[in-house]
């Protein structure tokens, strides 16, 4: 039984009611998808089998692609299959758990994305303390302190979603569960609620993305001490670095630090963070990247 709700399932409205979108939605999110799998868990075997790829940077950069490939597989496989189908429904503790899963996995690739920063901070700025500052021990003590931050994160968005009471239409305009077309469908005044999320996803998105920017900042500022080859490899890294997190916080912020207001555009611009930028991580960072494609190359070879 559903938990403050007489609605036990959701209809979602997907991206389009036109059937003729529809077949082509299908064909492009599937492609989209298999590709998003093949390159992050392409990324994942690649840093775990190869014995070059040991820095903490690739450590890291293993856990976004994984989050990437999770965060995906939440969202894109409905969204697929809706594409085909007339009956769009979802249950109440289906709908539940997409909205812990996405924000897990989403915000988990936020504190990925925070802690390559601060590798490359501590690489660039402090190269003779790196291997003391950024031991294995470090790496895997900072990547539990992600993975459980974002399950807090994640619990919390899930614990406003079950408060809210559900008693009229059931037809969420959306592609997934999130909380923003909840609220439009909870038969209370979600004010409250609403400035919740803003102070926890808003906030996140917010100040992730303002430390990005600080820590970007001084890294170029520090490069100007450094040789000419070690400024372009340094640059070379932190632009892929930089294009990422560009990609995935413009969407984050539009998203989740307004007011409760929607717009036309909402689902497109969540298409780009749910589906897009996982999509676009591992061409960043394989494309920008020798030592990664070097590695990828040698997997390749031994596998034939």
């Amino acid at each position: 039984m559903a938990l403050n709700s007489n609605v036990t399932e959701f209809i979602l409205f997907g991206l389009t009611q036109d059937a003729g979108k529809q077949k082509a939605i299908f064909g492009v999110f599937l492609m989209f998808y298999l590709a998003t799998l093949l390159g992050n868990f392409l990324i994942v075997a690649t840093i775990k089998t190869s014995r070059t790829l040991g820095s903490p940077m690739y450590f890291f950069l293993l856990h976004l692609s994984f989050a990437d490939a999770c965060l995906s597989t939440t969202i894109a496989p409905r969204l697929i299959v809706d594409a085909l189908s007339q009956k769009r429904t979802i249950s109440y503790s289906e709908c539940m758990t997409q909205v812990f899963a996405a924000h897990f996995f989403g915000c988990m690739g936020v504190f990925v994305l925070i802690l390559m920063a601060f590798d490359r901070y501590v690489a660039i700025c402090k190269p003779l303390r790196y291997t003391i500052i950024m031991s294995h021990h470090v790496c895997h003590v900072l990547m539990i302190l992600g993975w459980v931050g974002s399950c807090i994160h994640s619990s919390a968005q899930l614990f406003l979603a079950l408060r809210l009471p559900f008693c009229g239409p059931n037809v969420i305009d959306h592609y997934f569960c999130d909380l923003q077309p909840l609220l439009k469908l909870a038969c209370m005044d979600t004010y409250v609620i609403n400035l919740l999320v803003v102070s926890n996803s808003g906030a996140i998105c917010m100040v992730s993305f303002i430390i990005l920017l600080i820590s970007y900042v001084v890294i170029l500022y520090s490069l100007r001490n450094h040789s000419a080859e070690g400024r372009r490899k340094a640059l070379s890294t932190c632009t892929s670095h930089f294009i990422v997190v560009v990609l995935f916080f413009g969407p984050c912020i539009f998203m989740y630090t307004r007011p409760a207001t929607t717009f036309t555009i909402d689902k497109m611009v969540a298409v780009f963070y749910t589906i897009g930028t996982p999509l676009l991580n591992p061409l960043i960072y394989t494309l920008r990247n020798a030592e990664v494609k070097n590695a990828m190359k040698k997997l390749w070879c031994s596998q034939v």
